[in-house]
Formats: structure tokens, sequence, C-alpha cells
């Protein structure tokens, strides 16, 4: 499995095919603005003028694409993934969509003998640019045991959750769990500096005890210095706080602290802000810490 055609490169996207390129993978990339196109191609990878392009000739496709509708067209629309597609391809989804989209590609692509993996991943920009991802797989594991070179050069942690969509399920589980770090961290950093202590020093202590995460060695330094260039923005995570709270609804499950953060979330980007990262959370706990004027 040489030749991977790369559909979507975007913020997360273009470093993970570069990884991939730099990892000796021939990688064909397609994108619907061609300056990611061209990326690509400046890193040593090929340019494909279409998804068909992109598809026909790969031994692997990867789809890295924002929302449930995109990948459902993409893949399985007219003239997307499925239509230009051979049999015994290896598709993988690294998208972050809700699961049962995830199991209906999966039984669309059986119906034309493509084997379909669910492997959402974790890290933001970060993680792509260092080739240190946290990936999630969803699908048969014959399946995944062949997709394992292709992933080892995109991440570091990466693991058979289970069948069909599974892969979406734990990405949902770690959403929830990023919002909140997020949340918690926003807070305290406010709650600190309402009383005066050394903001660098308090947040290096706390992060080398109990309460240390990725969350605040990544975050907390944007947060401090007002900084929310998107690595993911506030936007993808509200849609990604969707899937969670519908999960949660279907299966029953009580989330409460995730139901409160996805509302906060979903204000931020109600008032404009959905273009920012998600460590802007911090803007709206300073914004409800000011006193009336």
């Amino acid at each position: 499995m040489t030749s991977i055609g790369f559909i979507g490169l975007g913020v997360m996207g273009l470093p993970m095919a570069t990884n991939l390129v730099t990892s000796g993978f021939d990688v064909s990339g397609y994108n619907r603005s061609r300056a990611r196109i061209d990326a690509l191609v400046q890193r040593g990878g090929h340019a494909a003028a279409s998804i068909g392009e992109a598809v026909h000739a790969a031994d692997v496709v990867i789809t890295m694409l924002p929302d449930s509708p995109d990948v459902e067209q993409v893949v399985a629309g007219e003239n997307g993934v499925l239509a230009s597609s051979h049999p015994g391809q290896l598709l993988i989804d690294m998208s972050t969509i809700h699961p049962d989209v995830s199991r209906r590609l999966a039984d669309a692509g059986a119906a034309v003998d493509v084997r379909v993996l669910d492997a959402p991943v974790s890290g933001g920009e970060a993680g792509a640019i260092e080739g240190a991802l946290s990936i999630m797989i969803g699908g048969n594991a014959e399946d995944v045991a062949a997709a394992e070179p292709v992933l080892e050069a995109m991440g570091r942690t990466i693991v058979h959750v289970g069948p069909h969509g599974a892969g979406q399920t734990v990405k949902a589980a770690n959403q929830l769990m990023v919002a909140g770090h997020l949340q918690l961290l926003a807070e305290a950093i406010v709650f600190l500096r309402a009383h005066g202590v050394d903001l660098d020093g308090a947040l290096r202590v706390l992060a080398g005890g109990l309460a240390g995460s990725t969350v605040l060695e990544r975050k907390a330094p944007a947060m401090l210095a007002s900084d929310f260039t998107p690595g993911f923005r506030l936007t993808l995570h509200h849609k990604d706080l969707g899937i969670v709270t519908a999960a949660a609804r279907a299966s029953g499950s009580f989330i409460p602290l995730g139901s409160a953060v996805a509302g906060l979330v979903a204000a931020l980007v109600a008032r404009g802000q959905g273009d920012l990262d998600h460590s802007a959370l911090v803007t709206l706990v300073e914004d409800l810490s000011r006193p009336a004027s």
C-alpha cells in the first residue's frame, strides 16, 4: 500500500498528508481550494484535479473533511470516492462525523467491495504537524491491520476500538473531555488572575500535578496571550458537541457538564467567534466575570 489519495487538505489534512509523503508514500491530494493542493506539491506530493483522479489509482484513500454531509457527498455522492473506486481498495475516513454516518458509509463501501474504516483523530494541528496524533479506529480487524503502516506515519497512539462507528463514538467522548478541560482551564485562569498570583508559575505547578493535561500544556499559552489563531475552530467543536449531545440522548446517557459546555461553545459561535480557536472559551469567562458598569 504505497499509493494514497488524500482528500481534504485543511488545517489538519495538509500536515497529515505531508507526513505521509515524508514517510515514503506516493500521495496525490485533492482539495476544493487549489492553494492547499499546491502546498502539498511543494512538499513532495502530487496534485489531483478531481476526487476521481485522487482515487482511481490509489491503494488507500483518506478523507479528512469538516462534517458528516461533506463526507457523505465526497464518499457516496455522484463522482465521489465509491464511484471511482476499485475492488479491494481501503478507504480511511479520518473526519469527525456521526457514528451512524460511518456505519452507512461502511455498508455502501462493502456493496462495491471497498473496505472502510472510521479513524478520527485527536491532537489538533500541532499533533498533525508532529505526526503524533491519537487515532481511534472502527472497523474490521484485518482492515485495521492493513491500514497500520499508513496510520503510523500520522499518529503515535493507534487503537482499534471496535466495529464500524466505534471510532467516531470514542472521538465524541474525546471532544466531550477536551471541551470540559478547556472550559475549566479558562475558569482557572480567570480565577487566578483575579487573585493576582503569578500566572506562569501557577500554571506550571498545576501542570506538574493531577490537574496537568495536554489541554493545559498546549492551550494555556494562547489563553494567556489572547491569541486565538485557529488550530481547531470553535465552529468545528460546536459541530462535534452536537454529535456528542445527540449520541448521549440516543443512548440515555446523562452528560450535565458536557451539555453546559456545549451551550457555552454555541454562545461563542452565535456571537460571531466561530472562526477563533476553541481556546477562545476564555473570552466568555472573562466577559461574564467583569463587574457591571
